[in-house]
């Protein structure tokens, strides 16, 4: 699992921090960022030739966590630490946009939620050490958030982002995610050797993305018809950390983000509808041409 990026400044916290109440009034200064590119690359450093770890589509939002300097920024994507050029981010203090989640993190104490970003707003709950909440916006280092229908505004000192939806812990939505993406791989490898023809939307043909979509579909969820808008659906994650579910990318011969996706089905390799042999097979994403292709992950569950 991906570490969460953490924003807890652990000196500012022994001070800040009682049994029943946290207060803040120098709350890290996080803002938001708006892609503004159809497709922009995290890096895992602040250069072009970086190596890339994700990829945005136009319309998201990440958590800006410092400038970098030369027109660049560090970053989270979908609990993913990286940078991006400051070039195709719309940067503001305050915006209302769906980041992802967030655990509260405060070594045990409760963290108070407030009816707007100030410590001497009025409180309207308290959360647990430990909560996940849907993060739905920054305001002036202060998260707007979401819990079992209340919404307010939490410290994002004493906040982590996360990939994990519920407060079970990460080992329990470790092993839901898994299973899950055990079902979706069993299901896809059911159309192995199904002709592949352009446009075709499933079950008796597929193209690359008629076939990803089609596989989701069957667990209710739906994706966008592309390739390079399917880079728009679930959140970004790093090669390394690959899981049976996810969707793989790749690109070649193309002025586009990317011009192939598959399904992910774990030990290196990868389910798609093949242009090479014009049906669905299984193939290595470790070694050889995908693996020379290959792009961008996205997971979906």
């Amino acid at each position: 699992m991906i570490k969460p990026v953490k924003f807890l400044r652990t000196v500012a916290i022994t001070a800040a921090v009682s049994c029943a109440c946290l207060v803040s009034a120098a709350a890290a200064s996080v803002s938001v960022g708006t892609v503004q590119a159809d497709a922009l690359r995290l890096r895992a450093s602040a250069d072009t030739s970086a190596a890339i770890l994700a990829t945005a589509a136009k319309g998201d939002a990440v958590v800006v966590l410092e400038d970098a300097g030369n027109n660049w920024y560090k970053v989270d994507y979908g609990s993913v630490q990286g940078y991006m050029s400051g070039e195709y981010l719309t940067i503001s203090e305050k915006a209302d946009a769906s980041i992802g989640y967030g655990k509260v993190t405060t070594g045990g104490s409760s963290l108070n939620v407030r009816t707007a970003p100030s410590a001497a707003a009025s409180k309207v709950t308290a959360l647990s050490d430990g909560t996940v909440v849907k993060i739905t916006g920054v305001d002036s280092g202060w998260y707007k958030i979401d819990h079992n229908g209340t919404t307010g505004y939490v410290s994002s000192d004493y906040m982590t982002t996360t990939k994990e939806t519920t407060s079970r812990g990460a080992e329990t939505t470790a092993a839901s995610t898994s299973s899950m993406g055990s079902q979706i791989v069993a299901y896809a490898k059911q159309f192995l050797g199904t002709p592949y023809v352009y446009g075709g939307n499933g079950p008796r043909s597929f193209d690359c993305s008629g076939f990803t979509k089609y596989v989701y579909a069957h667990f209710g969820v739906t994706l966008n018809r592309t390739a390079t808008d399917q880079l728009a659906n679930g959140a970004a994650v790093s090669k390394s950390q690959l899981q049976p579910g996810d969707l793989v990318f790749f690109r070649a011969n193309t002025t586009k983000p990317v011009s192939h996706v598959g399904i992910y089905i774990g030990g290196g390799q990868f389910i798609h509808a093949s242009t090479n042999t014009y049906s669905v097979k299984i193939d290595n994403l470790s070694t050889g041409y995908y693996n020379g292709v290959y792009v961008y992950g996205r997971h979906i569950m």
